[in-house]
């Protein structure tokens, strides 16, 4: 039995059915799968099955967090109720499919600079945050802010930025995500950023340094995994593995991406395994 529990994030099966993705995480040992945030192109229903079918769960809905109309400090209202709106409605389908978490990204991917005063901005994160929050309560799902690296966002880089957004929303059902791939950009330690993030650390995606399976970069996943149990972290340990390039999706178009279907799967598994048997040799 292994000391934390697996998922793998869709993200890399989306020219797939998504009962292959299901089925593939099934055969490889996890315990979930990360299904992406586009709810109109599931079938809450069949999902159902398919996991059940397959013995797994969905750990968490990985938002799409882009372009204006996701942006919840957009200047214009309009953008900033239509980005409230989308979070509500993956809430909605995290809990249609027994999803536990939802992703959120207060300024969308790819937006480098702010369009508002700072504290606008951060008040109006506040805010839209809270509303996306409040309707998950409603329905049993927390929710997770999750920061990116400078070259896609100038709005949450670190984890501590996180834990002060949350901490103004007042929510009980929020908490932060610690992206590896991010981290090792961002943050000066990995383990102490976690440490001191504490019990708020709700969900957490795995990437080696090269966005890659575990073993193909430099991150001491060892040292990572004794900081998660050191706070007591409890949620999915999720893989989200893309291609290395400016647009992945692009390549992933081009079937650029066929090791992360089966070998990085049941690559990225195997290897914490194998890192949790020697943290804990006697578990």
């Amino acid at each position: 039995m292994t000391r934390f529990k697996y998922s793998y994030n869709a993200i890399v099966y989306y020219q797939e059915d998504i009962a292959r993705g299901i089925e593939r995480v099934a055969k490889f040992g996890y315990d979930a799968i990360e299904l992406v945030g586009e709810p109109a192109q599931h079938d809450p229903g069949r999902i159902r099955s398919l996991t059940a079918n397959n013995g797994v769960t969905v750990s968490s809905i990985c938002s799409i967090w882009s372009g204006a109309e996701r942006d919840l400090v957009h200047p214009d209202a309009t953008n900033r109720q239509s980005a409230v709106d989308y979070g509500k409605a993956v809430v909605d389908f995290a809990a249609e499919v027994g999803a536990s978490t939802v992703i959120v990204g207060p300024s969308p991917v790819g937006k480098v600079a702010a369009l508002a005063d700072p504290e606008q901005e951060w008040a109006w994160a506040v805010e839209n945050v809270a509303a996306i929050g409040e309707h998950a309560a409603g329905v049993g799902v927390e929710i997770t802010l999750e920061p990116w690296n400078r070259y896609e966002t100038y709005f949450l880089n670190r984890l501590e930025q996180a834990v002060s957004l949350v901490e103004e929303t007042g929510l009980a059902n929020a908490g932060v995500h610690g992206d590896l791939f991010h981290m090792n950009i961002e943050e000066l330690s990995i383990p102490q950023a976690f440490r001191r993030a504490g019990s708020l650390v709700n969900h957490v995606h795995l990437a080696d340094s090269t966005r890659a399976a575990p073993g193909t970069g430099h991150i001491d996943f060892a040292a990572v995994l004794k900081a998660l149990d050191e706070i007591g972290f409890s949620g999915h340990l999720t893989f989200e593995l893309l291609p290395a390039a400016s647009d992945p999706f692009a390549m992933m178009a081009r079937g650029g991406h066929l090791e992360f279907l089966d070998p990085y799967t049941e690559q990225s598994i195997e290897r914490l395994k194998d890192v949790e048997k020697e943290l804990w040799p006697d578990a």
